[in-house]
């Protein structure tokens, strides 16, 4: 599954559909930790938070809603695309976290139920 719409919020930001399309593209690789069914919506907001030139003043932050549970993640970076690649990594993580702990969580539901009818317990 590909992620849904995502919504974007600049601040003090220029070329922003260049953003855009970069953020589709490397978010797209999250959808396979998403069930098809799933209700999902997704905010990503780029900040500008220095006046300098340079350093770490890109900042991108993330907000992915799925089922009710909310992932978020932020970066600051020296370029948005450095930014947006960390958001990318860490909202996989948390993404395969969940995925991981339900899959474990109807494991032992299942475990629960063998040993009740087979095992007479």
């Amino acid at each position: 599954m590909t992620l849904p719409i995502i919504t974007y919020k600049y601040n003090s930001v220029e070329g922003a559909d260049a953003l855009a399309k970069l953020t589709d593209q490397k978010l797209e690789p999250l959808g396979k930790f998403i069930a098809n069914n799933a209700s999902t919506t997704c905010e990503v907001e780029f900040e500008k938070i220095a006046a300098h030139q340079q350093g770490k003043i890109h900042r991108v932050e993330a907000n992915l809603l799925v089922d009710g549970t909310l992932h978020r993640a932020d970066a600051v970076e020296e370029s948005f695309e450095l930014a947006i690649d960390e958001v990318r990594d860490e909202l996989s993580k948390k993404l395969r976290r969940s995925k991981d702990k339900s899959k474990s969580l109807l494991r032992r539901a299942g475990l629960q139920v063998k040993e009740k009818f087979f095992r007479g317990g």
